[in-house]
């Protein structure tokens, strides 16, 4: 197989790696909701709008943290747990509900690998984020 057949993770944006191992770690960039390169929600959370508006966006960033695992991992090995997941997000002042837009990752993380997707979790709300996203994750998995 290709570097660029085995390819899932999104392609970084500058001078940095998608995703660094370190013997059985892999520690992710930070990712945003990019789909081929191009942000599909821009802007930050907005206290009036629906938290569900804002779960695509958060799925796919996730998404792009576990793509990005799972490139750097070899052939017959496996995600055995999701130690941290850091999820920033890019909320209006007044913004309290991070937790629960952070649940819509740890929900897809919980999907794709059962226990072993729920680690440790940070939520937390920041001024602005690259490209003007409204959310960047960031995950830490052991792999054996």
């Amino acid at each position: 197989m290709t570097d660029e057949a085995r390819h899932r993770g999104p392609v970084p944006q500058g001078q940095y790696v998608a995703a660094r191992r370190h013997g059985d770690l892999v520690f992710t960039a930070g990712m945003t909701p990019r789909r081929d390169g191009v942000l599909t929600m821009t802007g930050p959370v907005r206290l009036e709008t629906p938290l569900e508006a804002y779960r695509d966006a958060v799925v796919l960033a996730c998404g792009n943290a576990l793509n990005a695992v799972r490139d750097v991992m070899a052939k017959g090995e496996n995600i055995t747990a999701i130690l941290s997941l850091t999820v920033y997000f890019a909320a209006e002042s007044g913004f309290a509900a991070h937790s629960a837009l952070a649940d819509f990752a740890s929900q897809f993380l919980y999907a794709e690998l059962g226990p072993a997707g729920i680690g440790a979790r940070v939520a937390v709300g920041v001024a602005t984020l690259p490209g003007s996203a409204p959310v960047e994750i960031q995950l830490v998995a052991a792999i054996a």
